[in-house]
């Protein structure tokens, strides 16, 4: 079979993706790009409720970035993506409440879409690809990457074998097996030693109304632990399938929608792993694979009145008490305890107990934790420039890759490596 050509293949979808789509495209009408992804849909954060950060470090993994490489980029990203920003209020009350507790609180320029709004979104940016020339093809899965001499090549699950002169491979969180895998076979190596582990909070808006104030509030504690991903407004807290187990997430509706009164965000714990014991990867499948098997097969669920006096919830403590409200994700009532490690879960606590000193309130007995939560992007490829090239003809961004934490920093990464690609053709 007589293999496709074209200057530039993506693999995925997603902010990285796009970010490099748009970036090559805009620099050169003429390229040949096409993007592929095994999803019916554009993928990643932008489908979910699309959270958008706009200020370094919030988004970037640090070692990656300078200060001025990201905000050098970031006003790309603004363009495409086209914001509207979130006012805040009341931020040096809250900062100089976290400063007496040794918590850093940071400024963030934000903006949030909604995931009832966000495919529109999707809509927008991928017509105007297609409008530019660049082929998509979706639900279709790539088996194969390879190095060749002048160029590289790809293998598609139907058997087609399309080659470019550059491939950036930008699969996003869930394809952190897909890069690893794909690392392998072409003898990248890569850093698998770090990830974050957590809870989802979910409690009533009047014991967390700092985000009538600001909407995403970035918290971040001692002992690498952060706040991440805040919803209010129609706020719920929604599974998400890996594999053969279920994570926890948070999303919510546009500012259009009436809210349900509820707020949700994770608490999520950096875990650095050294040697002998050092895949994140495998760390994370254990994990989200006990809490299931304790779960009957889903994540659990502890009220913080029970946690504190050292008992497990109930299908009972769930109830219409006068304190309480119905959980928007009922997963199985239990013990975190026995699924949380031990330091993990004091990390958290201690964590939450700051937070209530900050916010008077998210300790309420009826506060809801949900675990786990984790995120596996931390597969980090040796790179060969600052382009993140792995490989003559292969470059590796955004989330999955580790260089990015959310939309903003994975579309920078994007422009980098297209900025790369440029540069390689000269």
């Amino acid at each position: 079979m007589t293999a496709d050509q074209y200057d530039v293949i993506i693999i995925g979808t997603g902010p990285a993706a796009l970010g490099a789509a748009f970036h090559l495209s805009d620099n050169n009408p003429a390229i040949s790009i096409l993007m592929i992804d095994k999803e019916p849909v554009c993928s990643g954060g932008l489908l979910n409720d699309c959270k958008q950060n706009y200020s370094y470090p919030i988004g970037f993994a640090e070692e990656c970035w300078t200060r001025e490489e990201a905000e050098r980029l970031l006003p790309l990203v603004e363009r495409k993506l086209q914001p509207v920003f979130k006012e805040k209020m009341n931020l040096e009350t809250y900062r100089k409440r976290a400063e007496r507790v040794g918590v850093e609180l940071f400024d963030v320029r934000q903006a949030h879409v909604g995931t009832d709004r966000s495919r529109l979104l999707i809509r927008r940016l991928m017509d105007e690809l297609a409008d530019r020339g660049v082929q998509v093809m979706l639900r279709r899965e790539v088996t194969d990457v390879r190095e060749e001499r002048e160029s590289a090549l790809i293998t598609l699950d139907d058997g087609r074998t399309p080659r470019a002169g550059a491939v950036v491979v930008a699969p996003g969180r869930k394809g952190f097996a897909f890069l690893q895998r794909v690392m392998e076979q072409l003898g990248v190596e890569y850093v698998d030693n770090i990830l974050d582990v957590g809870i989802r909070v979910e409690t009533r808006l009047e014991n967390y109304p700092i985000v009538r104030d600001y909407y995403d509030p970035k918290f971040y504690f001692p002992d690498r632990v952060r706040t991440f991903c805040t919803n209010s407004g129609q706020a719920r807290v929604a599974l998400e399938r890996y594999g053969e187990f279920s994570l926890v997430n948070g999303h919510a509706l546009s500012s259009e929608n009436n809210g349900n009164g509820l707020v949700n965000f994770a608490l999520l714990k950096t875990i650095g792993l050294k040697d002998p014991v050092r895949s994140g990867h495998q760390m994370a499948l254990i994990l989200g694979r006990l809490a299931n098997e304790i779960g009957g097969g889903r994540p659990l669920m502890q009220r913080v009145g029970d946690f504190r006096m050292g008992k497990r919830s109930t299908a009972e403590t769930f109830n219409d008490d006068l304190y309480s409200f119905r959980p928007t994700c009922p997963v199985t009532a239990g013990d975190l305890g026995l699924a949380v490690p031990a330091k993990i879960m004091r990390h958290i606590w201690a964590a939450m107990k700051k937070l209530d000193t900050i916010v008077p309130g998210v300790l309420h007995p009826s506060t809801i934790m949900y675990y786990p939560e984790i995120k596996m992007y931390a597969n980090k490829p040796a790179f060969l420039d600052s382009h993140f090239r792995v490989t003559p003809h292969i470059y590796m961004v955004g989330d999955g890759a580790g260089v990015s934490r959310g939309i903003t920093g994975a579309w920078a990464s994007g422009i980098r490596a297209a900025e790369g690609i440029f540069e390689g053709k000269r």
